[in-house]
């Protein structure tokens, strides 16, 4: 199966597990950000190519973060899209601490090889995930402004604009911030040069994961419209 179909497939079950998460109540969704923001910062650390380019491995996860916060700012408000944000947040600061705990144990001789590989995807960890947190927080809460702002401008129609006009500036943040905190700037402030990309590495992920999570993004307008029948409605009543 080619990089190009794992990627669409991948795709369709995030955004469906949004939705999925929707029906069982804001909480799942709140738990949803959290799995999918600890997994994105592994998965961030594998390179693959698709369509010829070099991206990261986190990107589907990530783009249905951004679905997710759309969902709770638009049938919950502001203020939970917000608390999610920061739900994710935490999970991924105590990702950060235990993944460090867990390369300081020294193996049994024993082992059959999963220590080698938690060391060095766990030690990866610290500059990937301050860069993603950097990154997260200024284009998460840049997303639940801008939706906010044009349900406003708005009144409130248009969701498949809101939804795409909101993400589309809040990725491109996302995408730069990132990869250059994470591939450039913090491997030489970590003392770890074998993690230093060239930079016109760099700017080809950029350009290569914000093609992607625009994909995502736009992908997800049906989503955000399924959600309108997916719902839980005694909640969204109570909400309401």
């Amino acid at each position: 199966m080619s990089n190009e179909l794992i990627f669409l497939v991948q795709t369709i079950v995030g955004l469906s597990m949004v939705l999925f998460a929707f029906r069982m109540g804001k909480n799942w969704l709140y738990a949803l950000i959290a799995v999918n923001y600890v997994l994105a910062n592994i998965f961030v650390t594998k390179t693959i190519v698709l369509f010829g380019f070099e991206a990261t491995g986190g990107n589907v996860l990530y783009g249905a973060i951004f679905l997710t916060t759309d969902i709770l700012s638009e049938y919950y408000g502001k203020a939970a899209a917000r608390k999610g944000v920061f739900i994710g947040l935490g999970a991924t600061l105590f990702y950060l601490v235990m993944s460090q705990f867990m390369i300081l144990y020294e193996a049994s001789p024993n082992d059959w090889g999963a220590s080698a590989g938690m060391d060095t995807i766990f030690g990866f960890a610290p500059g990937i995930v301050l860069a993603s947190i950097i990154a997260y927080l200024i284009s998460q809460l840049h997303d639940i402004w801008a939706f906010e702002f044009w349900k406003n401008k708005f009144s409130g129609k248009f969701l498949w604009a809101r939804n795409n006009f909101s993400t589309v500036t809040s990725q491109l943040i996302d995408s730069i911030t990132f990869a250059v905190l994470a591939f450039a700037i913090f491997p030489r402030l970590f003392l770890n040069p074998d993690n230093v990309l060239p930079m016109t590495v760099v700017w080809e992920i950029v350009l290569t994961t914000y093609v992607l999570k625009l994909f995502v993004a736009f992908i997800d307008t049906p989503f955000i419209y399924f959600s309108q029948r997916f719902g839980p409605k005694h909640e969204l009543k109570k909400a309401g």
